[in-house]
């Protein structure tokens, strides 16, 4: 199936275009739209005749007239479409490792991204056009395994054989992981030669197998290991072979967010996909950034360059409120790698040779007299597990008679107190306290209420109902019923029970669950939409649900978590949200929470505050890895960028390290 946005013209003349455009470019001036439309709406095999009839009928060259007739970032990219895909890859490359510096980038998104038949195609055009040997030129551009990497792309030799060895699977896999995260060192051989040699098909499996043995991704041990241009290289080429269009979306996304945008970028890969994967890349970017493709350009660029740009996208994906088969199959992707078991780790451990009564001399010392000692209390209390800190508490009020919580209360004030304060509850007083804020008084803070209740397991809920009840003298579901109402405050009380399943998926039942989500023409009003949801997101157990989720893909070529957005609205769409991410990926959830709290003007403390107790004995190290895979920084960087002070020092050390 074609997934271009650029087809050919119907009733294709090219003497008559080559004379539309002479006209357009003849007297004073040029005719801008006249030139953007005809040429954005004919296929590239269509524009080279163009340029040979346009020879023949005038004896002139098109491009060198497009060149003199138009300006600017417009012109390179009417040029760009006038050159053959293989000559304007050449062209591309041949800038990048020309004068002063070499744009890696672009070599990197070109060498990684292409087929074999498209090298093969791109060294041939390069010869052809600059009589010099592409493999030589790029040799003496760069250096390392960066080079030597970028040497094998460029045989084009990659293995196309869909048959693949379930044996050589776990082999290779076994083989990176021994390579990298087993050896002292890195042994970079041994990924240059599978990443850059095994079939797309192949390294797929050996990318879910790593998962595995490894219990994380290929792409975060590629973190771990490499660097510089060489790490960026085999990240490219691991995002390609999982997916191409992903790979081009988030290009596209970062090329255009933030302040500036990166034309050259821009340009070239909305030329060289909008005969291939077009269609492909805006339905991910749908997906992915909550936001078209086509209204990203439109609001970050201007002119006839945005028309031309906005041609070749070809559509609004957010006025058809579509979703389609590639980005359906990303997220397929996603699901089946949620299911795959990976260990949790938090970043704060019981600390060695731990001594209560030493711990509380120290935080007594810390507050004695004129003045408080905040680095030595960020020490003592970050340093330790939750049930340490427990018996610091027990072991101040036996030494020296005093409440260890209310001398904190005293002696420290703002951002740092409630830090510090938090991280002395336990875990389940920590949540009931959160809770009990978000519904007393005027408002409720339905984002709180959200996050805990979507996120907990059983008995961390059961626990909640306890401190709560201890601590309030009410239970947790009148609360929570009290204060909200409607299909929300169904939700919440369901998920307050703490009575989800808790055993593994049933594939029929599955199916069958699936069936039911996807069905919208019930018109039974005890079996709403939101009461359907509800029977199965609140109550089936996470492997379950997984199986769910694939099912649904399969039935509807529709993401579940899409499905909700388009269909409900408010704080049912939020809280199913949640349920769906926490399932498919908790450590992503919160990582996407972590930095929405942190992005742009100002610091929502309370979330972060929040998130960082709760989650730095439970799987913080895992939230670090899924924020520097999310959003390209690290969450240490992050956190040190956007606070300051003892606050800052104290995050720091709940975050435990820099990656």
């Amino acid at each position: 199936v074609y997934r271009g946005s650029v087809k050919d013209f119907q009733g294709f003349d090219a003497n008559q275009d080559a004379e539309a455009l002479y006209n357009a470019m003849k007297g004073f001036g040029s005719d801008k739209e006249a030139i953007l439309d005809l040429i954005t709406s004919r296929s590239n095999k269509q524009r080279v005749e163009i340029c040979q009839a346009y020879k023949s009928l005038y004896g002139k060259d098109l491009i060198a007239d497009l060149k003199y007739e138009l300006t600017g970032k417009f012109e390179r990219l009417i040029v760009s479409l006038m050159r053959p895909p293989a000559y304007g890859d050449a062209k591309e490359i041949k800038d990048a490792i020309s004068g002063v510096g070499t744009d890696e980038k672009c070599l990197i998104e070109i060498l990684a991204s292409r087929t074999n038949q498209q090298i093969h195609d791109l060294v041939a055009a390069y010869k052809d056009a600059y009589e010099r040997d592409l493999e030589a030129d790029i040799v003496g551009d760069t250096s390392g395994h960066f080079k030597k990497m970028l040497v094998v792309l460029l045989q084009g030799a990659r293995e196309e054989d869909d048959v693949v060895s379930e044996d050589l699977v776990e082999q290779d896999a076994k083989d990176l992981l021994e390579a990298g995260e087993l050896k002292w060192g890195t042994d970079e051989a041994q990924f240059i030669y599978i990443l850059g040699r095994r079939s797309r098909q192949h390294l797929r499996l050996v990318f879910d197998e790593y998962l595995k043995i490894a219990g994380k991704p290929i792409e975060r041990s590629i973190r771990g290991e490499l660097s510089g241009d060489f790490e960026k290289l085999m990240l490219a080429v691991v995002k390609c072979i999982r997916s191409t269009a992903e790979y081009f979306a988030e290009r596209l996304y970062k090329a255009m967010k933030g302040l500036g945008t990166r034309d050259n970028t821009l340009i070239r890969i909305m030329v060289s996909r909008s005969e291939i994967d077009m269609l492909d890349i805006r339905e991910v970017f749908r997906t992915k950034y909550e936001k078209s493709l086509y209204n990203m350009i439109k609001e970050d660029t201007s002119g006839e360059y945005k028309k031309a740009l906005l041609k070749l996208c070809g559509g609004d994906d957010d006025a058809a409120g579509e979703f389609f088969p590639e980005a359906a199959q990303v997220a397929y992707r996603m699901w089946e790698l949620s299911a795959v078991k990976v260990e949790l780790r938090g970043t704060v451990q019981p600390a060695g040779d731990f001594n209560d009564d030493g711990d509380a001399q120290v935080l007594r010392k810390a507050m004695k007299g004129l003045g408080t000692d905040e680095g030595a209390i960020i020490e003592v209390l970050t340093k330790r597990s939750n049930a340490q800190r427990q018996q610091i508490l027990k072991a101040y009020k036996a030494h020296y008679g005093r409440d260890l919580m209310a001398d904190l209360k005293s002696e420290l004030s703002g951002s740092l107190a409630k830090l510090i304060l938090g991280l002395m509850l336990t875990p389940a007083q920590y949540d009931a306290k959160q809770l009990r804020k978000a519904v007393e008084g005027a408002g409720t803070d339905e984002s709180v209420l959200i996050e805990i209740m979507a996120t907990r397991n059983n008995q961390e809920i059961r626990a909640i109902n306890e401190a709560y009840q201890e601590a309030y003298h009410k239970s947790l579901e009148d609360d929570l019923s009290s204060d909200t109402s409607g299909h929300f405050k169904r939700i919440l009380v369901s998920l307050a029970l703490g009575n989800r399943d808790e055993g593994p998926d049933n594939p029929a039942q599955a199916h069958e669950d699936a069936k039911k989500l996807a069905d919208v023409s019930s018109n039974d009003s005890s079996d709403s939409l939101e009461t359907r949801f509800l029977s199965i997101l609140c109550t089936r157990s996470y492997p379950h649900l997984c199986r769910v989720f694939q099912e649904f893909i399969k039935m509807t070529n529709h993401d579940v978590e899409h499905a909700i957005k388009k269909r409900m609205s408010g704080d049912v769409r939020d809280a199913f949200v949640a349920i769906v991410r926490s399932v498919k990926n908790k450590p992503a959830f919160f990582a996407d929470k972590l930095y929405k709290s942190m992005k742009g003007a100002g610091t929502d403390e309370r979330t972060l505050t929040r998130i960082m107790i709760s989650r730095s004995e439970i799987d913080l190290l895992n939230i670090r890895g899924e924020f520097i895979d999310l959003f390209d920084k690290s969450l240490h960087h992050m956190i040190e960028k956007d606070t300051s002070g003892d606050y800052r020092k104290a995050l720091l050390a709940l975050c435990g390290g820099e990656d």
